[in-house]
C-alpha cells in the first residue's frame, strides 16, 4: 500500500517557486497530493507545471516580497510555507533577509504549520559577500520570527536545464579556449531533485526538522576545473582550460556587462564545501546521488553529431 503523505491535500506556498530550485520543489508536492501555490513576481514562469496537477491543485498568485499587503495575501490560507528567494543583482537585504523575515512573521500570525527557508552554505551576517550576508541576516530574521522554521543551505545547485551546467556546457561547446574563474575552489554540487526532496521531507515532519538547520551538498568534492574538464569530456571535445588569475579575474569582474560581478567571483573563489557538524541530507532522509551520475546523458546533446557520435572506450 503507498504511503500516504502528510502534505496530502494540504496548502503549500512556493515564495519565489518560479525560479529552478522553486519548480522541483513543486514536481515533488504535487506528488505528495498537496495542494501548491506558485507565489512569484512573474508566476506565468511556471505555467509550465500545468500538466503535472490534477484539477484545483496548483494555484499561482502574483507576489512582490517587499510589498508587504502582497506577502500576506499570499501566505494567508496556507498550511506550509517555503521562502526560496535569492538574487545575485536586485536588491539583497530586501529580498533575502527582511522579505524572508517578514514572511515568516506573518505565517507564524497565520498559523501556518511549518517554513522552510532556503540559505546557503557560506551564510553568515558578517560574511563580506552581499549574498552571504543577507542569507546569513535571513536565516537570524527567519529564526527569530518562527523559531520552528528549517533551515536549508544549499551548495551550488545542478540540473539539466537550469543552473552551472548548461551555462558550462554552452561556453565548452562554443570555446576552444576557455578561462575558468576559481579553478582550483571546491565545490560539492548538488542536484536539484535532492534538494527539492529534502525540502519535501523537512516540510512533511516539522516536528523532526523543524527549528534546525540543514546543510544540502552532494557526495563529491570537485575543482572548478574538474567540472569544466568533466563537461568537455563528457561532450567528447578537447578544450584547453586555462586558470584565470585572481588580478585579472578581479578586473574582469569589476567590469559592466560581464557575466560575473564581484561577489559571484569571491564566491566561485571561497568554493562550497559542507562543513563539519552541520546535519546533512541523509539528516532529511535523501541520499544525494553525484553529477557523474548524470553528465553523460545530459551532455549528448553538445556533442558533435548529438547521439550519434561514436564513443570509444
Amino acid at each position: 500500500m503507498a504511503r500516504t503523505s502528510p502534505l496530502n491535500g494540504k496548502l503549500v506556498t512556493l515564495i519565489g517557486g518560479n525560479g529552478f530550485i522553486g519548480s522541483h520543489v513543486a514536481q515533488d508536492l504535487l506528488q505528495c497530493g498537496a495542494r501548491v501555490r506558485i507565489a512569484a513576481r512573474e508566476p506565468e514562469k511556471a505555467f509550465k507545471l500545468k500538466p503535472l496537477a490534477n484539477l484545483g491543485q496548483l494555484q499561482f498568485a502574483r507576489c512582490n516580497a517587499m510589498d508587504k499587503r502582497s506577502v500576506e495575501a499570499c501566505i494567508r490560507g496556507s498550511d506550509a510555507v517555503v521562502y526560496l528567494i535569492g538574487t545575485f543583482d536586485g536588491n539583497q537585504q530586501a529580498l533575502q533577509a527582511d522579505g524572508a523575515g517578514y514572511a515568516a512573521q506573518v505565517a507564524a500570525q497565520n498559523g501556518v504549520g511549518s517554513f522552510v527557508y532556503i540559505s546557503a552554505i557560506g551564510a553568515d551576517p558578517d560574511a563580506e559577500t552581499g549574498y552571504y550576508r543577507t542569507k546569513g541576516d535571513g536565516e537570524r530574521q527567519v529564526l527569530e520570527a518562527f523559531p520552528k522554521a528549517t533551515i536549508i543551505r544549499p551548495s551550488v545547485v545542478f540540473g539539466e536545464d537550469d543552473g552551472l551546467i548548461p551555462m558550462f556546457a554552452d561556453l565548452v561547446k562554443m570555446m576552444p579556449v576557455l578561462p575558468v574563474f576559481g579553478a582550483e575552489s571546491e565545490f560539492q554540487l548538488v542536484w536539484v531533485d535532492d534538494v527539492a526532496a529534502g525540502i519535501a521531507a523537512a516540510l512533511e515532519d516539522p516536528g523532526q526538522h523543524g527549528g534546525k538547520v540543514y546543510e544540502a551538498a552532494g557526495p563529491e568534492k570537485l575543482s572548478m576545473m574538474q567540472i569544466n574538464q568533466m563537461i568537455a569530456d563528457s561532450q567528447g571535445r578537447d578544450r584547453t582550460l586555462l586558470p584565470m588569475p585572481k588580478p585579472l579575474a578581479k578586473i574582469f569582474a569589476s567590469l559592466p556587462m560581464t557575466p560575473i560581478n564581484s561577489d559571484q567571483l569571491a564566491m566561485l573563489e571561497e568554493g562550497s564545501v559542507a562543513s563539519k557538524g552541520t546535519p546533512g541530507l541523509t539528516k532529511l532522509g535523501v541520499t544525494a546521488k553525484p553529477l557523474s551520475l548524470f553528465l553523460d546523458r545530459w551532455m549528448v546533446r553538445y556533442r558533435k553529431h548529438g547521439r550519434f557520435t561514436e564513443r570509444r572506450a
